[in-house]
């Protein structure tokens, strides 16, 4: 046992040695949290408190859940596959399987990823007469799975003019049309399974039952749904009971858990996917319901140096309303923060690039340095450097294996074996390879099945025609590929990829040499899939395995495809640059980390000034971002912005982030000099003056106290008035000296560019 802790801080001890109550982590970044998750489960096992059948571990990556079980592994002398430890999506879809007539679905029930539902959405409004102009079938799919994550099916959803009346109507319709053809998508995952839990008493006893500790990670980013469906499995929050009428004691008293113990581990100053629907207050929300008594905050560092730490800990700062902690670390300050400013992106990237260059020859490699960036659309500037300068480098986030087009192909094929009734994969290959299938042939073919609503597969019978002899005909191959399932499944996948033409058709293509070694990667694929997921235990029973739990091996290799594809991963490779979004960054870490584009409107997001959600200003998650990014530094950190920017086709000025404004002076170290008004920093490390050349002539610091052009000591962001147009605010500045103007939002009046030299403009 003290092999087992003795490599635990005190607060890591603490968390993990805690008695069975409710618990909330606050696990700080680089804090060690996965230590303190798996061994907290190691000890729980290993000091009797639970068997490993009683413990539940939630995580948000199948990437997690593999490296939970490997350390699990090491530390305790069982067998860790039959053990409940996986993803939502994944936990959701293993207790659907085990009660798939509970839960109304078929026993080989198929997963739409996201491209999936989206293509079956497009079938759906197409046999409705719908025009997709009018509802996109990407964003009405948002819609549904928006509704989905917070509980509501189509009848439960409100909708107050025709538009949303319809938008529902196709909810419904999308719901009738998966049910028909037995295939669920990520969203529907978890509210099926909330649902055959909340509605099924005896099962959801069960459950409760059995599973007598729940551990939560990343649990900052659950959202609504994923939080109702851990209170289910946890029997709830205690009970508070009144004052007691003859000792008078009670009113805050609760009873132990009456379910399983929850231990969440989290950081609120880490939740940035509001848009995904993940909710930081359920963190306080559990707290608060669950009366926990016992909140441990993980604040010392094993991944940065101080400097860092202390940059993140001062901008976080200024966000209200954090449970809050202060990162340290015993590894020392390290080096300043080095920060950069730019007359455009062309020299920031340019700059980048060079610095990069420098970063290798004193030996750093390239894919521990990071460049982080907001948006996507910033990496074109950067990606144009880096392929000048002959640097390798990926982006992280591009398709990904189960995503690529030959695998989908390849897949759908495996799915009609599985399933004959799924439309989706029929519509993907029913003339792919070519076939002389036509569209008219399938519109024939979708009247037909909507005419004796039935799927496109069982509706082939009622083409005539010559379009029907070739429906006919790809029929027969279904057939001849499903005699073949009971081949193993690495044969299977390989017989399904050159009976159904995909071999052939991409030898013959000028540039099909990469399809074709994904296809044969696929069938590795399959073959490591049964390796990994079959091996029996010491008494030959295959507990963590395919064949029990999902009814066979093809679907639950399908299954893992779909679950997979669904994921954010980085590839291997070469040593090449790593570029991604701060959000792609996220469980990442790098000795090196460049984050650019350092501007107000950019980083923090315009969108965000003035958004608010759930009564907390958009500013609040921009900020955790910028946390984020700096985080995610090991040694050195640099910061960069541009004055100029080329933004939808047009160059804009900016002001710095505010950001560079919380981080404090003496943490860094600028590699331009700080220029004043007239002037600015240019790569050459020299200062350029510019007036009438149209570039700004405010300086980057101290940024609110500079003036916004002209020296006319206006900012941007600061109420104005105008003789003529009244009350306004600055959004925007342009030129300097006599040239210099800025753009007012004037409300009723609009949007004006007004010269500083005529305008007169008032501070108000």
């Amino acid at each position: 046992m003290t092999s087992l802790l003795d490599h635990l801080n005190a607060p890591q001890l603490a968390a993990v040695t805690l008695p069975p109550a409710h618990a909330l982590i606050l696990a700080g970044a680089g804090s060690g949290k996965t230590r303190v998750l798996t061994t907290r489960i190691a000890w729980l096992i290993s000091t009797g408190q639970v068997s490993p059948p009683g413990v539940l571990a939630v995580t948000f990556t199948n990437k997690a859940a593999k490296e939970m079980q490997t350390r699990l592994a090491g530390m305790l002398p069982i067998n860790v596959r039959g053990m409940w430890i996986g993803t939502f999506h994944g936990l959701c879809n293993r207790l659907l399987r085990a009660h798939y007539r509970d839960a109304g679905l078929p026993q080989l029930f198929q997963i739409l990823d996201s491209a999936d539902q989206q293509a079956s959405v497009k079938r759906l409004l197409k046999s409705l007469n719908v025009d997709d102009e009018k509802f996109p079938p990407r964003e009405l799919c948002h819609f549904i799975n928006a509704q989905k994550e917070q509980g509501l099916r189509a009848a439960a959803v409100e909708a107050y003019d025709d538009w949303a009346r319809k938008r529902v109507g196709l909810y419904e319709a999308y719901e009738a049309q998966c049910q028909r053809e037995g295939v669920v998508d990520f969203a529907e995952l978890l509210l099926r399974s909330y649902e055959l839990l909340e509605r099924n008493e005896p099962l959801r006893r069960h459950y409760q039952e059995r599973f007598r500790h729940i551990l939560v990670d990343e649990f900052q980013d659950t959202n609504k749904l994923q939080y109702a469906w851990l209170k289910l499995l946890a029997g709830g929050p205690a009970k508070s009971y009144p004052p007691d009428p003859l000792s008078g004691k009670g009113g805050d008293y609760s009873e132990a858990p009456r379910g399983a113990c929850i231990f969440a581990v989290g950081d609120d100053d880490q939740s940035i996917y509001a848009f995904r629907g993940a909710d930081v207050g359920n963190m306080a929300d559990f707290e608060r319901e669950f009366k926990v008594q016992n909140m441990i905050r993980l604040e010392q560092n094993y991944r940065s140096h101080g400097n860092i730490l202390d940059a993140a800990n001062a901008i976080i700062k200024n966000n209200p309303s954090r449970l809050g902690k202060n990162l340290w670390t015993e590894a020392g300050s390290g080096e300043p923060i080095r920060i950069y400013e730019s007359y455009s992106e062309g020299d920031e990237a340019r700059w980048i690039v060079e610095e990069v260059k420098a970063l290798s020859r004193d030996g750093h490699a390239r894919a521990e340095i990071a460049l982080l960036y907001r948006s996507n659309a910033q990496s074109r500037a950067l990606e144009h450097a880096l392929f000048n300068a002959g640097l390798p480098y990926r982006v992280y986030g591009g398709l990904r294996f189960f995503e690529r087009a030959e695998i989908k192909h390849a897949l759908a094929y495996l799915r009609l074996i599985a399933n004959t009734e799924d439309d989706t994969a029929f519509a993907r290959v029913v003339n792919f390879p070519a076939r002389g299938i036509g569209a008219r042939s399938l519109e024939n073919l979708q009247d037909a099945a909507k005419a004796a609503n039935s799927s496109l597969h069982a509706a082939i019978p009622q083409v005539a025609g010559a379009g029907g002899v070739r429906l006919a005909g790809f029929a027969q191959l279904i057939v001849k590929l499903r005699e073949a399932a009971h081949l193993p499944l690495p044969e299977l996948v390989d017989h399904v990829v050159e009976l159904s033409g995909l071999r052939a058709h991409y030898q013959n293509e000028k540039e099909g040499q990469e399809r074709l070694a994904n296809l044969d990667e696929l069938i590795n694929a399959a073959a490591s899939f049964v390796a990994e997921e079959g091996q029996p235990n010491q008494d030959g029973e295959i507990t963590g395995g395919i064949s029990g739990e999902f009814g066979n091996d093809l679907s639950a290799f399908l299954a893992h495809a779909s679950l997979e594809a669904g994921e954010h991963q980085a590839g291997e490779g070469d040593d090449a640059l790593q570029l991604m979004t701060v959000h792609s960054a996220k469980g990442l870490e790098f000795n090196v980390v460049f984050i650019s584009g350092l501007e107000d409107g950019l980083f923090p997001h315009e969108n965000s000034m003035s958004e608010t959600r759930d009564g907390k200003s958009g500013l609040e998650e921009e900020r955790r971002l910028m946390y984020v990014a700096v985080t995610r530094a090991r040694q050195r950190l640099y910061l960069s912005f541009a004055q100029t920017r080329m933004l939808h086709g047009q160059t804009r000025y900016n002001l710095p982030s505010r950001f560079l404004d919380e981080v404090p002076e003496g943490l860094v170290k600028w590699l331009t000099p700080r220029a004043g008004k007239g002037g600015f920093a240019v790569p050459d490390g020299g200062s350029r003056a510019y007036g009438a050349a149209g570039a700004p002539t405010y300086s980057s610091t101290p940024r609110r106290s500079e003036s916004s052009g002209g020296g006319s000591g206006l900012r941007i962001g600061q109420s104005v008035m105008h003789a003529k147009f009244g009350l306004g605010v600055i959004v925007n500045a342009e030129g300097g000296g006599t040239d210099a103007r800025v753009q007012v939002n004037f409300g009723a009046a609009g949007m004006k560019w007004l010269a500083l030299s005529v305008a007169k403009l008032e501070a108000a």
